[in-house]
């Protein structure tokens, strides 16, 4: 229960933040990067993720991503990603809510898996664009260096059509305080825009001086599937639960 009512406070802390943000085009993604990570944060944790995306072709986005965990049986984490996009100059916003549970926890040289599921709405009228799940899975080859593997399934129901979602990323720590990333993922099926089916690419270096803020910038190519190439500046601001060890004291790497 303590949990439960930390993560709501921590909730409520987030819409208040969140009140002045511009909403944003959804990932089921690790912040502005697209392959996620198989762990979550403490229980009765919170984080604002926010990003700002610009391609070459005019293309925009900017993203809210308030997040807490919470512990009815089991941790789970709860996210609201709020989106304002632009693509070939039509507007549009949407909600995108995910859960997301830990199986089983990652380890030096032990792989450790998640699940989470979501979906997408049209946040004028509420109609149900996507639905997806997925189970992001993570190898630690050190303290340092992980690797992120993601499979699973989306659902665009504007064109009813199914497809299987891929991603690997690769992350290193490189300073106390730097982070690189570089990965790819995609979406597999059918569509009438061969760039939709095509692999993406991103890669960003995220700069984090404490516990609380991180900050990235990444190049990405095609990363909507729209054939173009895109600046993404992201930032994130941590609320750990009162009291608790840093993240890298209680796990043990990054």
């Amino acid at each position: 229960m303590m949990g439960i009512r930390a993560g709501c406070s921590g909730t409520a802390l987030a819409a208040v933040v969140l009140a002045g943000f511009p909403t944003g085009q959804a990932r089921a993604a690790n912040g502005a990067y697209a392959v996620d990570a198989a762990d979550i944060g403490e229980a009765g944790s919170c984080k604002i993720e926010s990003w700002l995306s610009a391609a070459f072709n005019t293309d925009f986005s900017a993203v809210a991503n308030p997040s807490c965990v919470v512990d009815p049986f089991k941790p789970v984490e709860l996210s609201m990603n709020m989106n304002r996009a632009r693509s070939d100059g039509k507007w549009s916003s949407t909600f995108s809510p995910k859960a997301k549970m830990n199986i089983a926890p990652t380890g030096i040289g032990r792989l450790g898996y998640s699940i989470y599921a979501g979906g997408s709405f049209d946040a004028l009228t509420g109609e149900n664009l996507t639905a997806f799940a997925a189970v992001p899975a993570t190898f630690r080859l050190s303290e340092t260096t992980r690797i992120n593997f993601n499979g699973g399934w989306l659902w665009d129901r504007g064109v009813d059509h199914h497809f299987f979602t891929y991603g690997i990323g690769f992350d290193w720590k490189f300073t106390d305080t730097l982070q690189w990333t570089i990965e790819a993922f995609g979406q597999a099926g059918q569509s009438e825009t061969p760039s939709a089916v095509q692999p993406r690419f991103q890669t960003g270096v995220r700069y984090r001086p404490n516990e609380i803020f991180s900050v990235d910038l990444i190049y990405g190519r095609n990363i909507t599937g729209e054939n173009a190439n895109w600046i993404t500046l992201g930032t994130t601001i941590r609320f750990p639960v009162p009291e608790s060890k840093p993240e890298h004291h209680r796990t043990g790497h990054l």
